[in-house]
C-alpha cells in the first residue's frame, strides 16, 4: 500500500510555506537566549517576530518533510512523532502569541485619549 504512493511531494498541502520570505533566518541564529534577544542584539519588536514566525514555518516544513519520509519508510516512527509534536507546540506557542498580540492591541484600542 505504500509503496503505491509513488511522488510524495504532490501530497503537500503545505507548499505556499516555501514561498514565505526567510531572509532574517541567518540573524535568527545569532539570538543565544530567547529572553535578552532584542536588547542583545539591537532587533526591533518586529524583527524578533519575524525571526520566530520564520522559525515556526521551518519548523512546520520540516515536520512535513519527516511526515512523508516517513510515508517512504525512510523515516522511524519515533522520528516522525518527535518531529510532529515539535510542530505542535510550535504551532501552540504561535497561537498564544497570536491571541496575546490580539488581546494587548484591545486592550490599547479601548483606553480613553
Amino acid at each position: 500500500m505504500i509503496s503505491s504512493v509513488q511522488n510524495v511531494s504532490n501530497l503537500s498541502m503545505t507548499r505556499a510555506l516555501g514561498a514565505v520570505d526567510t531572509e532574517n533566518s541567518a540573524s535568527s541564529s545569532a539570538a543565544t537566549m530567547p529572553g535578552t534577544a532584542g536588547t542583545a542584539n539591537n532587533m526591533s519588536f518586529a524583527s524578533v517576530m519575524g525571526n520566530m514566525a520564520s522559525d515556526a514555518v521551518t519548523s512546520l516544513k520540516g515536520a512535513e518533510s519527516m511526515s512523508f519520509a516517513g510515508i517512504k519508510g525512510t523515516a522511524t516512527t519515533r522520528e516522525v512523532v518527535d518531529s510532529m509534536l515539535q510542530a505542535e507546540q510550535t504551532l501552540q506557542t504561535a497561537i498564544a502569541i497570536r491571541d496575546k498580540v490580539v488581546s494587548a492591541f484591545l486592550e490599547v484600542t479601548k483606553m480613553q485619549m
